[in-house]
C-alpha cells in the first residue's frame, strides 16, 4: 500500500521574524517580573546603575556593546542565585543639550535670546524627554534586563532634591568650599564649563620675549 503525505501549507516552517519573536518573549519576561530586584535576606545582592547615556542623541553601536556586557553580568548573577538589580536611566546632559537646540535654532534663523527664556527651556526639555524615551526603547529592543519600574532621569525632582541634600551635607562637613581658581568660560553660553566639557586643540603659536631693565 502506498501512502502519500498531504502537503499542508500551515505546517511549513515560516521564516524567523525577530521582531515578532523577541517582542513576545520580552513582554513575557516583563510580565513575569524577571528583571525586578528585591531586598531578600536569604540572597546576596548584586546591582548595577547604568552609566546614563545623555539625551543629545539616540544610542549607537558603542552603547549596544557596553549595555550588552552589563546585561551579561546581571543575567549571570541572577542565574547564580543573586538578587540582581539593574537600574536604567538617562542623563539630561545640561549644556550639551542646550548647544544642540541652539544649533537647531540657528538653522531656523533665530537664537535662544530671540526665542526667550521660557520658550527655550520648553524646547530643550521637549528634546531631552523625546530622546530619553527613544533611548529607553532602544535598550528594550536589544533585550536589556533592566528594572524599568526604577528608571531614573537626571532632571527628575527626586534626584534634584537628593543632589542638593548631598551637596549641603558635604559643605557642612567642609568637603566643599569656595575658592579662587581659573575656570573655563564659554563666551557663547555665558557660563563656566567643567574640564570634561572642554575640547582641547593644539595650535601653532608664538612665544614672546620682553626685555626690560632691572
Amino acid at each position: 500500500m502506498n501512502t502519500k503525505t498531504k502537503n499542508n501549507d500551515n505546517s511549513k516552517a515560516k521564516p524567523y521574524d525577530p521582531t515578532t519573536v523577541e517582542n513576545r518573549l520580552y513582554a513575557d519576561w516583563l510580565k513575569a517580573g524577571y528583571f525586578k530586584g528585591e531586598i531578600k535576606k536569604d540572597k546576596n545582592p548584586y546591582s548595577i546603575v547604568i552609566p546614563p547615556p545623555n539625551v543629545t542623541d539616540i544610542l549607537h553601536l558603542g552603547h549596544a556593546l557596553n549595555n550588552t556586557i552589563q546585561d551579561i553580568l546581571v543575567r549571570q548573577k541572577r542565574m547564580s542565585g543573586f538578587e540582581a538589580e539593574w537600574v536604567p536611566g538617562a542623563d539630561h546632559a545640561g549644556i550639551a543639550t542646550q548647544v544642540i537646540v541652539e544649533k537647531q535654532l540657528k538653522k531656523e534663523g533665530t537664537t535662544r535670546r530671540e526665542l526667550g527664556r521660557d520658550k527655550f527651556l520648553e524646547r530643550t526639555t521637549e528634546l531631552a524627554y523625546r530622546n530619553k524615551d527613544q533611548i529607553l526603547n532602544q535598550l528594550k529592543k536589544i533585550g536589556c534586563s533592566c528594572d524599568w519600574e526604577r528608571t531614573r532621569f537626571t532632571i527628575d525632582e527626586s534626584l534634584s532634591r537628593a543632589v542638593l541634600k548631598v551637596f549641603i551635607h558635604l559643605y557642612e562637613k567642609g568637603l566643599i568650599y569656595r575658592g579662587h581658581r581659573i575656570v573655563n568660560w564659554c563666551p557663547s553660553c555665558q557660563t563656566s564649563l567643567s574640564d570634561d566639557e572642554v575640547e582641547h586643540e593644539d595650535k601653532q603659536g608664538s612665544l614672546w620675549y620682553i626685555k626690560y631693565k632691572l
